[in-house]
């Protein structure tokens, strides 16, 4: 099925990437917020087709384009506990110091808020953790 929706004509390229935050307050009153809003608040989005439609925006600098979406899988890293492949869990992001771990972007993947429910739909490998925990890989959908 195709999704439809709009984003900054800077943004609007096949391919690209993007997570949606959710509705604005300064677009309650634009007559096209519910194209704009149809979107799942820290989901992460792949455009896959760029139309040749633009609008009008209060926000985006030289309007909004028309673009079709993909909504994309999380990769992230979960505690081996909560890592059972088909069971829906609410993602916390781990507290951690250790920046320099190859693993950081796994444990604070871009998108997902504190408290989203996700199911797990693929564990992969364990991971070396540098703060001691005993991590997984995993994609979250």
């Amino acid at each position: 099925m195709v999704v439809i929706t709009l984003i900054g004509e800077h943004q609007a390229k096949t391919g690209e990437m993007f997570v949606y935050r959710g509705p604005l307050t300064e677009c309650r009153d634009c007559k096209l917020k519910a194209v704009c809003f149809n979107l799942e608040a820290g989901g992460l989005y792949r455009i896959t087709n760029v139309r040749d439609v633009k609008h009008e925006c209060r926000i985006h600098e030289g309007g909004v384009c028309v673009v079709e979406v993909e909504k994309e899988k999380h990769n992230a890293a979960l505690p081996m506990r909560s890592a059972i492949e088909g069971s829906t869990i609410t993602f916390e992001v781990m507290k951690c110091d250790e920046l320099g771990c190859e693993n950081w972007r796994l444990c604070h993947p871009m998108g997902p808020e504190k408290s989203t429910k996700f199911r797990v739909a693929k564990v992969n490998k364990e991971l070396k953790c540098l703060a001691g925990n005993r991590m997984i890989a995993v994609m979250l959908e």
